[in-house]
């Protein structure tokens, strides 16, 4: 863990951004008079292709799942409950 102030991040942003794109740093602390006030990371995108199915095969269903899509809509949509 890094610990800067806001000067110095404000300097040497560039910086900073290239440790935690390196993997020198997981986060980065910026601190006002000592006292950490914000944490910078990686955003760690995941890319959708590997998100889309990530659940195939770990669950199953039994009868129709679609089977009350019609009483579910009349529902929302106004209907009598």
């Amino acid at each position: 863990m890094m610990q800067v102030n806001i000067l110095e991040a404000k300097t040497d942003f560039s910086k900073l951004i290239r440790l935690l794109e390196t993997k020198k740093e997981d986060f980065i602390t910026v601190a006002r008079n000592g006292k950490p006030v914000v944490k910078i990371t990686l955003i760690n995108e995941v890319p959708v292709s590997k998100r889309i199915g990530v659940a195939r095969g770990k669950f199953s269903m039994k009868g129709d799942f679609d089977a009350d899509n019609g009483e579910i809509a009349d529902m929302l949509m106004g209907g009598t409950l």
